[in-house]
Order: C-alpha cells, then sequence, then structure tokens
C-alpha cells in the first residue's frame, strides 16, 4: 500500500516539476486510487495485483475517508477565510478609521493641526501626481505612507539604471518595468489602506483635462516646460490646484497655484517655452541625487497641508532652496493680467 502511495504521490510530483496544472495532478491522483479501487474490488485475494496494491479493500477506503475529511475541512476554512475577508472590505470604506490606521498614523493625529478630522480628509483625498521621476518618487512615498486615500500616477516612462541616483522608490529589480507599476506594486507594499491607479501613458491635451477632473489635488514633478503647460491648462479647467515642483543641479522650487480661488497659474509665470538651452534638462545638466528628495518632501507637505488645512500653503508665493549652499528664499509671485490660459477664470 505505501509503495502504491508513493508511486502516485510521485506521478504527481513529475507532473508539478513539468508545469502541469493543479488540475491535471489531481487527475493523476484520481486516476491511480480509481485504478487501486477497482482492482481491490474485482480480484480475488490471492491476485499478485491486488497484493501488491495492498490487499484490503478496507485500508483504503479508511485512507480516502481521511482524505475526505482533511479535503472538506481545508475547503472550510478557505471559505470561511475568504468571507472574512469579504466583510473586511467594506470596513475600510467606512467613515471611521480601524485600530490597525490609528497606529499607523499615530503620529499625525497627535499634531494639533492634523488630528483625527485630518486624517480622515487625507483618507478621502484623490490626489494625482504627474511623473514617477525624481520628484514624483518621494512624492509618491510621502502621500502613501500619509495615508492619502487614492493616489493615481501618470508616466509614460520605464525605470533605467541612470534613475536610481536619485529614483529611491525603485530598485535594479525593476529595471525595464513601466514606472507606474514598479510604484503602484512599492507603494501597496507600504500602506495597503491607500489605493494606487497607475496610468501608463503620457498626458495631453486630449486626456489631460478629463483625468485631472476626477481628482482633488494634482502635483507635478515633470522636467519639461511642454509637459508643465499640458498641465497647468488641465488643472485650471478643472478648477483644481496644482503643487509645482522643479529642480535642476543644485536647485529646486515648490509653489502652489491655484487661479480658481485667485492665485496664479504655471502660465502667469511662464507665458511662453524658453529658448533651448536656457533651462536644460536634469540629463542635460545633471542634479545632485539627494536634491529631488529634498524638494519632493515639501511639494508632499505643501499636498497634506492643502488637503487638512493645516499652516499657510504656499499661494501666491515661491519657495526656492539651494542645496549647494544651503540656502532658502520665499519670493511673492502675482497673477499675470491677461494671463492666456486663467484669464478668464
Amino acid at each position: 500500500m505505501g509503495l502504491t502511495l508513493i508511486l502516485i504521490a510521485g506521478a504527481a510530483v513529475a507532473l508539478r516539476l513539468l508545469g502541469a496544472s493543479r488540475g491535471a495532478q489531481g487527475a493523476v491522483v484520481a486516476i491511480g486510487l480509481a485504478f487501486v479501487l477497482l482492482v481491490q474490488l474485482t480480484l480475488p485475494p490471492s491476485s499478485s495485483l491486488r497484493m501488491a496494491t495492498g490487499g484490503s479493500l478496507t485500508n483504503w477506503l479508511i485512507l480516502l475517508t481521511l482524505l475526505a475529511v482533511v479535503g472538506f475541512y481545508s475547503f472550510g476554512i478557505k471559505a470561511l477565510r475568504q468571507r472574512a475577508e469579504d466583510r473586511v472590505e467594506p470596513a475600510k470604506k467606512t467613515d471611521r478609521l480601524s485600530e490597525t490606521e490609528l497606529d499607523r498614523y499615530a503620529r499625525h493625529i497627535v499634531l494639533r493641526e492634523i488630528g483625527g478630522p485630518g486624517q480622515q480628509k487625507l483618507r478621502k483625498a484623490r490626489v494625482l501626481v504627474v511623473g514617477a521621476g525624481g520628484l514624483g518618487a518621494p512624492v509618491l512615498q510621502y502621500l502613501a505612507a500619509a495615508g492619502v486615500g487614492t493616489i493615481g500616477v501618470i508616466d509614460d516612462d520605464t525605470v533605467s539604471l541612470s534613475n536610481l541616483q536619485r529614483q529611491v522608490l525603485f530598485s535594479e529589480d525593476d529595471l525595464g518595468t513601466a514606472k507606474v507599476f514598479a510604484a503602484q506594486k512599492r507603494l501597496k507594499g507600504l500602506n495597503p489602506f491607500v489605493e494606487v491607479l497607475p496610468y501608463n501613458r503620457r498626458i495631453s491635451d486630449d486626456n489631460g483635462a478629463e483625468l485631472v477632473a476626477d481628482f482633488d489635488l494634482v502635483l507635478d514633478g515633470t522636467d519639461s516646460f511642454a509637459t508643465r503647460a499640458v498641465v497647468n491648462r488641465a488643472c485650471v479647467a478643472a478648477g483644481v490646484p496644482l503643487v509645482s515642483g522643479a529642480i535642476g543641479q543644485w536647485e529646486g522650487q515648490v509653489t502652489l497655484f491655484d487661479p480658481a480661488h485667485g492665485d496664479p497659474c504655471y502660465a502667469c509665470l511662464f507665458p511662453e517655452e524658453p529658448a533651448d538651452g536656457l533651462a536644460p534638462s536634469c540629463a542635460e545638466a545633471g542634479v545632485v541625487g539627494a536634491l529631488p528628495g529634498i524638494i519632493g518632501s515639501m511639494m508632499a507637505a505643501e499636498a497634506i497641508k492643502e488637503i487638512t488645512g493645516a499652516g499657510q500653503v504656499l499661494r501666491g508665493s515661491m519657495l526656492i532652496f539651494d542645496a549647494l549652499y544651503g540656502e532658502s528664499r520665499k519670493i511673492k509671485i502675482e497673477r499675470r493680467v491677461g494671463c492666456a490660459v486663467c484669464g478668464g477664470v
């Protein structure tokens, strides 16, 4: 009997090693057991084949009964687990923070400026991050860690080796992977309570306005003036505030554009794209690896303040940080009369 079981199990293991499905493996086991039962039921007790396969029908019936009990028990456990998971899922969508969330966000909740109500606002917020590169990487990490309920990320690029000098959201295991999908995986591992919506495409005038209208706040960390202009037009059209960040070499800047509330838009400052060579990209001019983390964290902080109503956000002002000399300054920016983008808002 033992040898027969070893042969049946060995056949199933061989199929598994060959990549066969679980169904095929189960079929082999079922056929083997059916053959043994047929031998035990039809051949006389003195038959050599019956003796080789155990010699006793009773032993096989006991074994099959035990296997059936174990199978039904496993099935019952899986069914109960699935029902438990189904019951837990709706609980995430209630207004109350779970015990796990209260523990996770405890350092936010004890802040007077955020507290429980502020954390609830973060939980209900829908934020779109444009670009999952140098600035987008820290922005995404801190928004997810802060408990922003729904985070959209749009980018059409893949992870390359040169990204890893500053885009700490990714690792060598992500090389060649679309950034939005690599980011989604990493953020869900960081905080399973947030929903991450990946958009593996480039934002454009064709899809920008419709996409942005589905969110409460947009953070732009792209390094292209053309893309920033597209994002700005979409935000103005949808009436959605825009946290904008930019970096180059050792210097970065952060501001919040919101012409729907009387503040300037991106086009008020940069009505036209600069001439070639005046504003080189990071790939052309270089950037110190830690700078995106600094500016990206500032952008995330502005987003948290804007969502929760804490403190004073950078409306009508731009914060400029010089990492080379450790200096920062704030300049006032105003809405431009006759702006082609927000002039009619």
